[in-house]
């Protein structure tokens, strides 16, 4: 079914009662499944024949989707995150809400707590999933983008700053003939170069800082006075009320520079969700051997031989299913059990 031009008119999506878009973005949930059960189908298609307004918001559903399916959408991630999570759980209500908010409320919506695609969108500088790019900035600054990221660039006379939309950046600060101080920020504070390379990381509650050569001062965005200076071999983490976590930092966590995920020991389900940044499909690990342990150089341009790679080592298999949206579900599981 094709979406309809309605959705251009941003007033029109924002007049549909909330619970109307709440329950719209339950039934995209539901159709998460795979396979899909017949009675799901069947009801989710008397649900839009019920009442203009059902059909009205599913056609504002899909719309949003097919318009931001080429990028690293928060959306997606979001949509996931709730088909993830158990049927009726506070944490899945809540990422209904927010996704009701994103999604029908309007353009200055999108800025509302992690949901930014169009803030993505528009931004100076953007990679989709499995994307990497190298820009040189004015300054000849360096900024390495990884998957599904996306900054703004703001200098002006008094300042260097870098806003992190969303993702994860690695900067190589150039020395400035003005002297102005080199900044990245994120919704969770700043962190500032003193003669450096660093990699920042944007996630839902903090942001990672992990520092290479130099110095970098981070600064929550609510406790200024709470400051600290990481130096090269270090890495923390804060929040915008503080600072929580602080250790050191490894090198192999920027092997995404070159191409690659370098794990030591690793477990297979943190594996699969580091691995899961870089895929436009989903990818899952059974519980029952998420606690295996994987070593090794794996190359992030091709995610289908990492899998395959991963199956024969570990002895375990790869589930793959179609997804009714488009696009795979790949779940690592036990081999079944022989006799």
């Amino acid at each position: 079914m094709s979406a309809s031009s309605w959705y251009q008119h941003t007033p029109d999506a924002a007049t549909l009662p909330q619970h109307v878009a709440e329950r719209a973005l339950e039934w995209l949930v539901e159709l998460q499944a795979q396979p899909v059960p017949p009675q799901t189908i069947a009801a989710w298609t008397r649900w839009r024949g019920e009442h203009a307004d059902h059909e009205r918001a599913w056609q504002r559903i899909e719309s949003v989707r097919g318009r931001l399916q080429p990028l690293a959408s928060p959306l997606n991630s979001a949509v996931a995150q709730a088909a993830l999570a158990p049927r009726g759980s506070p944490h899945r209500r809540q990422i209904i809400k927010g996704l009701a908010v994103a999604v029908f409320a309007g353009g200055t919506a999108w800025g509302v707590a992690q949901y930014t695609p169009w803030r993505e969108w528009n931004a100076d500088y953007r990679t989709a999933v499995g994307e990497r790019r190298t820009l040189t900035l004015a300054d000849g600054t360096q900024l390495m983008l990884n998957t599904g990221s996306a900054v703004n660039v703001g200098f002006s006379p008094a300042e260097r700053r870098i806003r992190l939309i969303a993702g994860e950046i690695l900067a190589t600060t150039a020395k400035d003939a003005a002297s102005r101080p080199f900044m990245i920020e994120t919704v969770h504070g700043t962190a500032q170069a003193l003669g450096t390379r660093y990699t920042v990381r944007q996630m839902a509650d903090a942001t990672e800082v992990r520092v290479f050569e130099g110095a970098v001062r981070i600064a929550p965005r609510h406790d200024a006075a709470g400051s600290l200076v990481v130096q090269a071999g270090e890495q923390a983490r804060f929040s915008a009320t503080g600072i929580h976590a602080a250790g050191r930092a490894d090198a192999a966590l920027i092997g995404w520079t070159d191409g690659f995920i370098i794990a030591r020991s690793m477990r297979l389900d943190d594996f699969i969700a580091e691995l899961g940044r870089y895929s436009r499909d989903t990818l899952a690990c059974d519980p029952a051997i998420a606690d295996l342990r994987v070593s090794g150089s794996f190359p992030l341009d091709d995610i289908d031989k990492v899998i395959e790679t991963l199956a024969s080592t570990l002895d375990v298999q790869a589930d793959t299913r179609h997804r009714f949206w488009g696009g795979r579900r790949i779940r690592m599981s036990p081999l079944p059990q022989r006799g």
